[in-house]
């Protein structure tokens, strides 16, 4: 388990700190209930298009929807009566007026937006059903679509509201004397009361305006609230008006379709990502929530949410994730070690991450790690396919690296272009931000090390120098001709980093590790050069090109100070007529040798490609 509760809800928290300390603003007290609650509650809560909640402070404290409940009623009218006939009795254009004008548009004579008193009161009049009970139960259950669970009303509430509501009233007489509505302005406006007085919690609207997000669909029921292109519709008609005569600054220093409502409460939505809900009751002069707004601007600067800043992949951040028991390096090992990394390699992780890294990206990937912390003692995360990466994924994938650390989790990084502004790696193991690989190939080499310094029992010892005669192409032979065979090599010492083969040479010997270890290599389309496997000792090397006359395909360097035996093509030739017994021994042991070689090089090309 990870020491917090993870990086996501690490932010969230910290912005709730910040804005907790904001006590400014007043409760609603043109509606009596609403003066009645307590001051100080105050949530934050973000759910993203696939369903994953964070929050913090008073998710489940329940208090009236209000205004918010405005985009919901205006969706369900557009699905009744269709946007055409919807658009016929309702504009969409902002007002830069109070929430509660009493007005209409003077040429058109309709409500100017759906999200002011006269266009929601006029919604709720187009709302379909048998009966007025049967037209706000409809509303109700499309409420409870989009919340995941059955809501209810508030009968005090409402009956505050409805003995105060005489303003709401005036406005329902004038938009039938209008010939906007076609019910009683009573019932209509009755309507109005009853949805503005739906009990929710600020975990509620979170899940609401993800299923927004998530063009309709719920994310935790899957069940389908509203049809995509009345979600554009809806979405749209909050971008302009949904902050009423604050909307041209909350578009512009938030970024995010919105509603708020003198409850308390402000819905926003980042299409296809993620939705927001914030319930703090004390009001700006706007009627919105001072809390909410202040924790929405900060989550949408912390975070780059603004809806014009959108990543090109918001949820495609991991492409595969794997572990090192199912994809092995390029090292090979020996049967003790891989036995080892059987049992103990699907402990070390590595996770392929691709398109730009902005917060929704980042939080899918921080919360796939997250969701296996527990089973992990080694990540890598690979970023080389990564375009931009925002200051927000880099803090989140920096506060990952230090949270798995605490745990005892190395995390190291293939970044060979410092997309997240490491330009150094360390060789300290205590050091969290430590290993950065070019490739994840070195990466996942790492993580095996990682994996058999913990679990490699006590008596297994790593490879050790060999003599000829010790190698596994000799060892098995008859003592006579063993050492016979062993005076035919020569032994040559390579420094690191010397090319012991060129690509493209004829052949040049049959080649018996000693001690060290031998590198073959390619170089991918950005001219790096990778290995393609890596050789240890008591395995060899030269024979395909000494039987069947091929030409190296790669170069071969020494990645280590490497000790070979060496048998010459004129002696390994002459071997025929001399000793052929002896021969044929050696080859069918190197036969053997050469086959389990080629599998785990085409194992490693299969999974790593060109890294």
């Amino acid at each position: 388990m990870l020491p917090s509760g993870g990086v996501v809800a690490s932010i969230i928290e910290e912005v709730y700190e910040l804005c907790r300390a904001d006590t400014s603003g007043t409760l609603a007290d043109y509606i009596p209930e609403l003066a009645a609650v307590q001051p100080d509650s105050f949530g934050i809560c973000l759910a993203t298009a696939d369903g994953r909640i964070y929050g913090s402070g008073d998710l489940d404290a329940a208090f009236t929807i209000q205004s918010i409940s405005k985009p919901f009623t205006y969706a369900l009218a557009l699905a009744d009566q269709g946007p055409a006939e919807v658009a016929r009795r309702i504009d969409v254009e902002p007002t830069g007026e109070p929430f509660n004008e009493i007005s209409l548009d003077p040429r058109t004579q309709r409500p100017r937006n759906p999200m002011i008193n006269a266009g929601a009161i006029a919604a709720a009049g187009l709302v379909k059903g048998t009966d007025a009970a049967d037209r706000f139960t409809r509303i109700r259950r499309s409420y409870s679509r989009f919340a995941g669970r059955e809501l209810t009303m508030n009968e005090d509430v409402y009956a505050s509201e409805a003995r105060t509501g005489y303003r709401n009233r005036a406005i329902g007489y004038l938009l039938r004397g209008a010939d906007i509505i076609d019910v009683e302005p009573d019932e209509a406006v009755d309507r109005y009361f009853r949805q503005c007085s739906i009990d929710v919690t600020c975990r509620d609207l979170a899940v609401m305006a993800a299923t927004l997000a998530n063009n309709g669909v719920n994310p935790l029921t899957r069940e389908r609230a509203l049809t995509g292109p009345l979600v554009q519709q809806v979405l749209s008609v909050m971008t302009t008006c949904g902050m009423y005569d604050a909307a041209g600054d909350w578009v512009t220093t938030v970024g995010l379709p919105a509603k708020s409502g003198v409850g308390g409460g402000i819905l926003a939505v980042l299409p296809g990502q993620i939705g927001i809900a914030v319930y703090s009751p004390r009001l700006d002069a706007h009627g919105s929530s001072v809390r909410g707004v202040k924790a929405c601007r900060e989550l949408s600067t912390r975070l780059g949410l603004h809806f014009l800043h959108v990543t090109r992949a918001a949820h495609a951040a991991i492409r595969t994730a794997y572990t090192v028991a199912d994809t092995p390096s390029r090292l090979r090992r020996d049967p003790d070690e891989l036995a080892v990394l059987h049992e103990f390699g699907d402990r070390a992780r590595i996770f392929e991450l691709h398109g730009d890294l902005l917060f929704a990206g980042a939080e899918s990937a921080v919360r796939a790690v997250e969701d296996t912390a527990g089973e992990l003692e080694a990540l890598v995360l690979d970023l080389k396919e990564v375009g931009d990466v925002s200051p927000i994924a880099v803090r989140m994938i920096e506060d990952l690296r230090t949270e798995l650390a605490t745990a005892g989790c190395p995390v190291g990084l293939v970044d060979p272009d410092a997309k997240l502004g490491q330009l150094a790696s360390s060789l300290d193991p205590a050091d969290v931000h430590g290993r950065v690989f070019i490739d994840r190939d070195a990466a996942t080499e790492w993580c095996e090390q990682l994996m058999l310094d913990k679990h490699r029992p006590a008596g297994q010892r790593q490879p050790a120098a060999l003599t000829v005669d010790q190698h596994p192409a000799l060892a098995d032979m008859p003592a006579d001709e063993r050492e016979r065979l062993a005076k035919e090599f020569e032994t040559r010492t390579i420094a690191r980093g010397e090319l012991i083969v060129p690509r493209d040479s004829e052949r040049c010997g049959l080649f018996l590790i000693l001690d060290g270890r031998v590198r073959f290599t390619f170089t991918d389309r950005d001219h790096r050069r990778h290995r393609l496997i890596t050789l240890t000792p008591g395995m060899s090397f030269g024979e395909t090109s000494m039987l069947a006359d091929m030409r190296y395909a790669n170069d071969v360097y020494a990645e280590t100070t490497v000790r070979l035996a060496v048998l010459p093509p004129a002696r390994f030739d002459e071997l025929t007529d001399q000793a052929p017994e002896i021969k044929l021994a050696l080859l069918e042991r190197l036969a053997a040798a050469a086959y389990a070689q080629a599998d785990a090089a085409v194992r490693a090309v299969s999974a790593h490609g060109g890294a």
